[in-house]
């Protein structure tokens, strides 16, 4: 229709698209690769467009490869901790801490982790469960917190009991030259932030960024989208601010709603009749 038109061809600057449900908002995201591609003959490596889940990454990259074929390839197209995890990669020794060959702890190994460093420390987890203390470290660094500014905000005794397995914790994946889940997106903010060079490689390379459901974008993953998008500024974002569904894992409403304040020439196109600017929310 006119309006998903309108947003696979309004390519230059920033754009909020809000859609709903069943309103189109993958094929106007795939259509809008296709457009960048085919008519505006920008290189597919020059295109990073993430979502969140690895099933809608499969399905967008799958609508792509039908659409444009084996050009598409190039297209850096994943959840964000795909991409990140492929970033750290290539840059992560930049750091200095850790190795590019780099080992990733799921959930498991992570509270694994943790049980072993609260009897290091001679914790009860009967009093101190593992399970809420890797949600709080993941929290934390979801807000990019690391653990000298967590520990000077703890101000009760779980949260200062909190701190202290936490820096052991770090310490311990650094000795296995591990990072987890929220590592990779922490770390990453980290690189992009204080190396100026790594920045602006990356700012330059990607020309043009996409990013579904941008309603449900926590601290660290908003931080990323926007110092990459601050070289070319061509960012669009699509989103439902009544269907934030990642709350628990910290996602901020705000980024979506304050969109149009961080980019102050951005489109806004509305994918159904009846949404509301995020001006009148």
């Amino acid at each position: 229709n006119k309006e998903q038109a309108e947003a696979v061809r309004n390519t230059e600057g920033p754009l909020l698209v809000l859609a709903g449900a069943g309103s189109g908002k993958t094929r106007v995201l795939t259509h809008r690769i296709a457009y960048l591609i085919e008519e505006k003959g920008v290189f597919p490596s020059h295109i990073l467009a993430i979502t969140f889940t690895n099933k809608a990454a499969r399905e967008m990259r799958d609508r792509v490869d039908t659409l444009i074929g084996e050009s598409a390839h190039d297209v850096w197209l994943s959840t964000f901790h795909s991409f990140c995890a492929r970033f750290l990669r290539m840059e992560i020794e930049h750091l200095g801490t850790y190795a590019k060959n780099f080992v990733i702890y799921d959930a498991s190994d992570s509270k694994s982790l943790i049980r072993e460093c609260l009897k290091e420390l001679n914790i009860d987890e009967k009093h101190t469960a593992p399970g809420a203390v890797q949600s709080h470290i993941s929290d934390a660094k979801n807000r990019l917190l690391d653990v000298k500014a967590f520990t000077a905000q703890a101000t009760d005794f779980f949260g200062e009991q909190v701190a202290k397995i936490y820096e052991l914790y770090q310490s311990k994946l650094r000795a296995n030259n591990a990072l987890d889940f929220d590592d990779l997106l922490m770390l990453t903010v980290e690189l992009l932030s204080n190396n100026a060079e790594i920045r602006e490689k990356y700012q330059k390379k990607f020309q043009y960024i996409l990013v579904d459901e941008y309603q449900d974008t926590n601290g660290a993953q908003y931080a990323i989208t926007k110092l990459l998008a601050a070289g070319h500024r061509n960012i669009c974002v699509v989103g439902d601010a009544d269907q934030s569904i990642y709350g628990w894992r910290g996602a901020d409403m705000r980024n979506i709603l304050n969109f149009e304040r961080d980019y102050p020439e951005a489109t806004v196109i509305l994918l159904e009749q009846n949404y509301r600017s995020t001006k009148n929310i």
